[in-house]
């Protein structure tokens, strides 16, 4: 590719003539969608699902973080369009994925969608495009599975289009930042593929950070939920070993981080949730087999992450014959909470899914509340649960029932009057803390 088209791509996104595409529209790709158009450029945003577009269209948000002023003022805007046509994507510079990469039944990387997506851009793909993807992945998936697809079109990598990977960063429902404001990691596949990279994410963000290659980008993010994950499975058996001592574990972690230096503090729970967390690190044990490599540390913090739903529920067990006197079957329970973490409407590998189901075949009489999810969403873990609907807490129902557990802490949880009328409650958050209970309050 000459370097005038260099140029022109350069130019086209720093006068906002450019265009941009975003494959998936779910929590990564619509913020992104978002921030192109609040930047001046034309997006076309494209869904396999057509409720997603005629939500888009109708002004309307599917993601309870995301306002839908913010939403209504993109669906009357000129510069954007929402499409479930592949055709439309060859109209854009530069084409953004942000797919779904779950894991097999065997733990294994899934990368159907990845693949899918790579197999119809083959079929669109123009010269001078740049391919960007955002998905989650082990290093080495745009040089040995993406590429190869995408060049089926006849075009070549480098050459003909770019390639880049820019990982996604996205906290949702995190007031502290948002797109703009998280540092944007850029890899590709050639000098130029940076340039244009460079470009491109400039008009979004504050701060780029560039890496040498595509598999180091890739390397960059899993990394970052590899961390995450093994940190949370050290407090999570902490909070074992300290309960056996009599010790309290959020007490001790909130005066360890008092600490200026040399700290960081995660929080134990009931289990891991979210698309990140309980999945990239079997990215990175898989990738690693492949080099001869046994990932004991990694595959030792998700045994124990894993286990976390079942120690809370033999907590329960035990607080019910305690504190009740009754055994699991029969017991009336509320899990308060079914989103994976705070003030989020993401059921993706939430921990609350696994405890109801859990509890039910224990003979458990099982409700969900969630200000949040109204509905449970077919899940792949959890599709028994479909439909299941948030019961409406009140007095009378908190009254009636033999404990309440606390999976997901949401800031519109009426914590008083659950404190106030429940008898027995199971505590996963530490969100009772501090407060008047008037039965009996159980740390798990």
């Amino acid at each position: 590719m000459a370097d005038l088209a260099l140029d022109t791509f350069v130019k086209r996104i720093g006068d906002r003539s450019a265009s941009v595409a975003v494959i998936g529209l779910g929590y990564v790709g619509l913020p992104i969608v978002l921030a192109f158009h609040d930047a001046g450029l034309t997006v076309i945003g494209f869904d396999i699902d057509s409720a997603k577009i005629e939500a888009l269209a109708a002004g309307r948000s599917y993601i309870s973080h995301i306002g839908s002023d913010r939403i209504a003022v993109l669906a009357a805007s000129s510069r954007y369009a929402g499409t479930t046509d592949p055709a439309r994507l060859a109209q854009a510079d530069a084409i953004i994925i942000c797919v779904p990469t779950p894991l097999g039944p065997h733990r294994d990387p899934d990368l159907q969608y990845v693949a899918d997506t790579a197999r119809m851009l083959a079929g669109v793909l123009r010269k001078g495009q740049v391919v960007s993807l955002e998905s989650t992945t082990y290093p080495g998936t745009c040089d040995e599975v993406m590429i190869p697809l995408l060049e089926q079109s006849g075009l070549k990598a480098g050459a003909d289009f770019d390639v880049v990977y820019s990982p996604e960063r996205e906290d949702p429902a995190n007031p502290s930042f948002n797109t703009r404001s998280i540092p944007k990691v850029i890899g590709a596949q050639t000098p130029q593929g940076l340039q244009r990279a460079r470009a491109l994410y400039g008009v979004i963000v504050d701060e780029i950070v560039e890496t040498g290659d595509l598999k180091t980008a890739e390397a960059v993010k899993i990394t970052e939920n590899v961390f995450r994950a093994v940190n949370i499975a050290l407090v999570n058996e902490l909070k074992l070993i300290y309960a056996r001592m009599g010790i309290d574990v959020w007490d001790v972690i909130d005066a360890a981080k008092t600490k200026p230096f040399g700290f960081m503090p995660f929080y134990p729970g009931p289990g891991l949730g979210g698309h990140c967390i309980p999945v990239d690190p079997f990215y990175l044990t898989w990738r690693a087999r492949a080099f001869g490599m046994h990932t004991r540390f990694i595959e030792l913090s998700g045994e124990i992450n894993r286990a976390m739903p079942d120690h809370v529920i033999a907590e329960l067990g035990l607080a019910l014959s305690r504190h009740r006197a009754k055994p699991y079957a029969g017991s009336r329970v509320l899990v308060c909470g079914a989103a994976y973490k705070k003030n989020v409407d993401d059921l993706r590998e939430s921990p609350a899914l696994e405890l109801i189901e859990k509890l039910e075949v224990l003979g458990v009489n099982v409700d969900y509340w969630d200000p949040l999810i109204p509905e449970i969403k077919p899940t792949r873990a959890h599709p028994g649960l479909s439909g299941r609907r948030s019961v409406e807490v009140t007095e009378d129902y908190l009254k009636s029932l033999d404990a309440v557990l606390l999976a997901t802490d949401h800031d519109a949880t009426d914590y008083d009057l659950i404190a106030a009328n429940a008898a027995l409650i199971v505590d996963t958050r530490n969100a009772f803390a501090g407060r008047d209970v008037a039965g009996v309050l159980v740390k798990a």
